[in-house]
């Protein structure tokens, strides 16, 4: 196995473990679940913290949920292709929920996705010939491929309203960023919208609040 093939193994292994005990988790529990000694754990990482933000920067990465959406049938039509497409992303973003909320309620520092993606970029910026990052809200801003992982989300959404582009009112991109809107707010409701489920937006996007006249 190769470092590269052994750090996505521990990975794998690691991220169940995190979003049960946070921070708590630790490399002997991570090294049992995998197979393997604990040492080997810190071959392919400098630390434990490392190990976590690797964990949540895995969990970040929208490969899984975009292959999901890519896989749906655009025969189907446009209300259960969008209703797929929605339980997929609500998945994708209650795992980093999960994992996100284990590690803040165990002591780690709030804030989790830009804690992880600026404690890499940090770690990156100390090895020879890397350049060494600037300010601390220029290390918080998404990077390369926090974008790219946008944009495929994106484009995998918006492939999925072409059959009825000429039936639309506004073009496909607009669409599918006011429809992510809709998704990616859903976590943020508070009181009874907390229980809105992903099909009840769905329908919502696509007929309007106004009932239908008799």
């Amino acid at each position: 196995m190769s470092p590269e093939e052994r750090r996505a193994m521990i990975i794998t292994v690691a991220i169940p473990l995190v979003a049960e005990y946070g921070a708590a988790v630790t490399t002997k529990q991570v090294a049992r679940a995998a197979g393997i000694g604990e040492a080997t754990i810190f071959r392919v990482f400098e630390d434990k913290d490392e190990l976590i933000s690797a964990c949540m920067e895995e969990a970040l990465r929208p490969d899984q949920v975009t292959r999901e959406i890519a896989s749906i049938s655009l025969d189907d039509p446009l209300a259960d292709r969008l209703r797929a497409a929605a339980d997929a992303l609500a998945a994708h973003l209650e795992r980093i929920g999960t994992l996100a909320g284990a590690l803040h309620a165990t002591g780690h520092p709030s804030g989790a996705r830009n804690a992880m993606a600026g404690k890499l970029r940090t770690k990156r910026a100390k090895r020879p010939g890397s350049a060494e990052q600037g300010s601390e809200s220029a290390e918080q801003r998404p990077g390369p491929a926090e974008r790219e992982g946008g944009h495929q989300v994106r484009d995998a959404v918006a492939e999925l309203f072409e059959p009825e582009r000429d039936s639309l009112r506004l073009p496909p991109d607009k669409l599918t960023a006011m429809f992510l809107g809709f998704l990616y707010t859903r976590g943020r409701m508070g009181g009874e919208s907390a229980g809105v489920e992903p099909a009840e937006l769905v329908d919502l996007f696509l007929h309007g609040a106004l009932a239908e006249a008799k």
